[in-house]
């Protein structure tokens, strides 16, 4: 491709609404601009680089035995009340009302329609396991779209969904596509590890992500050196058992609080530490009220809440449902005397004693309140958010927190949509069972993001060749010299005829505005002609990542590329 025939907007300036490189540098190198918030137009250079990502997931999707298919971006609302989500996913679904008034919903995921699908055309364990795939345009309304493409409002993934007959042949499939992702983000150039995470509002019991480590990632990563790692929704650590032994229950006593609501403000009123609070956190559990008591350092993990609930979704409770269920108002919620409702505790209130709890009364705490004596947990677990340091949950040692972004993951559902959408199979007896099932998710758009976050430097983007646009830059330096044009029309002719994607910057611009785009794009290599090198009988080859050049004959130009880009990375199938 000549520069001049395609469409590569460069900036020299950062966008200012962008916060992470990825996202400086996909505007400033021309791969995509935006239309509004959280949605993009891909312009050449970037769909180039989308296309391989999704042709490395593809040829992986394909190996694996998946079956591409392509499904509707439209969902009837049917669909997703028959599920149960309609109601539980949130304010993320878009929900278009079309001419006859009847909602809809637009994809963000595709477990229903896929569901609704083989209900209807697969009847026998014979036809199973299955699996089909897609890569479709997802919507999602994120309340706060930001970072680029990391986190947007319209994405392209790939969403995966498998049938199975029982657990065990479910559990072959999330092997076998932990092992394709694992292959996809290789030859995606990426350095990236697979922790245990949380569900969400997909659901399952089982689900692993894909984590990029990068420094601007807006997920959170758990992990200790014995080899255990998850998100911090997932992420379970130690309580640490105090030193000294029980201590001796003093009275209980009811004391003055005006006005003092938070963990901190009640702790520096009564002159105590904050970790010798409780806190007592109300929440509507899908219907039933709960109360969580946790330490008062420390903030609720919600995901936690709701596995240790086993429900869907949990929300707090408003001050309207706090005031009827403790008798007082927000702020002042204590387990001591609360009635018809489930009390659950972290593992770390087990070992606190003498603590200060609310007295579900206006301005008044307790002092003193010991698990056991004044107020009973109905159960016990870890609910709160891990941070640095914690014990790990397997080794005790300290863990440390790394940043990261999410690029895939992948989910064993179990019968959650089967079960509520009635979809049967016959088994060897006759018998009507509900399928298994798995979905697995790559963000597509996503994973050129992550490529560029890890792989950049103050001048640009530095692509591996198994996603880089083109694998080739060649860039005269005076297009208006003969001699020099004549070699860089023969060098692209020559490299293009072999095999690699070569893109000639044929601009009439100055030698050193044409390096900083060629720097910014970020190809993987360059030839550089011009009259010295000519005048030597040479061309400079430029390694892009490394920064090294080499001059050479141009008669040995194939052969040191061959040599640089072998024929399995021209044609995608490389593992780097």
């Amino acid at each position: 491709m000549r520069w001049t025939r395609t469409f590569i907007p460069t900036l020299k300036e950062d966008p200012s609404d962008a916060e992470i490189a990825s996202h400086k540098l996909m505007v400033r190198a021309g791969l995509m601009r935006k239309l509004t918030s959280g949605v993009y137009t891909y312009l050449p250079l970037g769909l180039r680089a989308v296309k391989k990502v999704e042709r490395i997931v593809r040829e992986e999707m394909d190996r694996a035995g998946a079956l591409e298919t392509l499904m509707p971006i439209l969902h009837p609302a049917e669909l997703w009340k028959e599920s149960g989500r309609w109601d539980v996913y949130g304010k993320e679904l878009f929900r278009p009302v079309d001419r006859h008034d009847r909602p809809h919903a637009l994809g963000p995921t595709h477990e229903e329609v896929i569901t609704d699908l083989v209900r209807r055309e697969i009847r026998s364990y014979r036809e199973l396991p299955v699996t089909f795939y897609q890569i479709q345009t997802k919507f999602r309304d994120e309340i706060r779209p930001r970072f680029g493409v990391v986190r947007a409002r319209e994405f392209t993934m790939k969403d995966a969904y498998s049938f199975h007959p029982d657990e065990q042949s479910l559990r072959e499939t999330y092997m076998a596509m932990h092992a394709a992702y694992t292959a996809v983000f290789r030859r995606c150039g990426l350095h990236f590890t697979a922790v245990e995470a949380d569900s969400g509002a997909i659901g399952g019991d089982y689900t692993h992500e894909f984590m990029v480590l990068a420094g601007a990632g807006e997920s959170e990563v758990v992990s200790c050196g014995c080899g255990y790692s998850a998100t911090l929704e997932r992420a379970e650590t130690a309580p640490v058992r105090p030193e000294a032994g029980p201590q001796s229950a003093a009275a209980m006593e009811k004391v003055s609080t005006p006005g003092m609501k938070t963990a901190e403000e009640v702790a520096s009123f009564l002159g105590k530490p904050t970790s010798s609070l409780i806190k007592t956190l109300l929440y509507d559990a899908q219907g039933e009220t709960v109360a969580a008591l946790i330490p008062g350092d420390r903030e609720l993990n919600e995901a936690k809440l709701r596995h240790m609930l086993r429900v869907d979704a949990v929300t707090m409770a408003d001050p309207e449902r706090i005031l009827e269920v403790t008798g007082g108002p927000m702020g002042f919620s204590g387990p001591v005397g609360l009635e018809g409702v489930r009390l659950v505790a972290d593992s770390r209130v087990e070992f606190m004693h003498n603590c200060v709890v609310g007295a579900n009364e206006q301005d008044c705490h307790y002092v003193n309140a010991n698990l056991g004596r004044d107020f009973e947990a109905a159960q016990f677990g870890d609910l709160v958010v891990a941070r640095e340091g914690d014990p790990c949950v397997r080794c005790g040692k300290p863990v440390s927190i790394q940043r990261g972004i999410e690029v895939g993951q992948i989910f064993e559902l179990g019968t959650k949509y089967s079960k509520s959408m009635k979809a049967h199979y016959l088994d060897q007896a006759g018998q009507e069972r509900d399928f298994v099932m798995g979905c697995y998710g790559i963000g597509i758009t996503r994973t050129v993001a992550a490529v560029i976050e890890q792989s950049h430097d103050n001048n640009g983007i530095v692509w591996p060749a198994s996603v880089a646009p083109y694998h080739i830059e060649v860039l005269p330096l005076n297009v208006n010299d003969e001699p020099t044009m004549r070699l860089a029309e023969e060098v692209y002719e020559s490299l293009t005829a072999s095999g690699y994607e070569t893109l000639l910057d044929d601009r009439d611009q100055r030698p050193g505005f044409k390096f900083k785009d060629a720097d910014l794009i970020g190809l993987p290599f360059r030839v550089v002609i011009g009259e010295k090198a000519l005048g030597e009988g040479k061309v400079e080859v430029r390694n892009r990542k490394t920064g090294e050049t080499t001059k050479i004959p141009p008669d040995r130009l194939l052969e040191k590329m061959a040599a640089l880009l072998p024929e399995e990375v021209r044609e995608g199938r490389a593992h780097n």
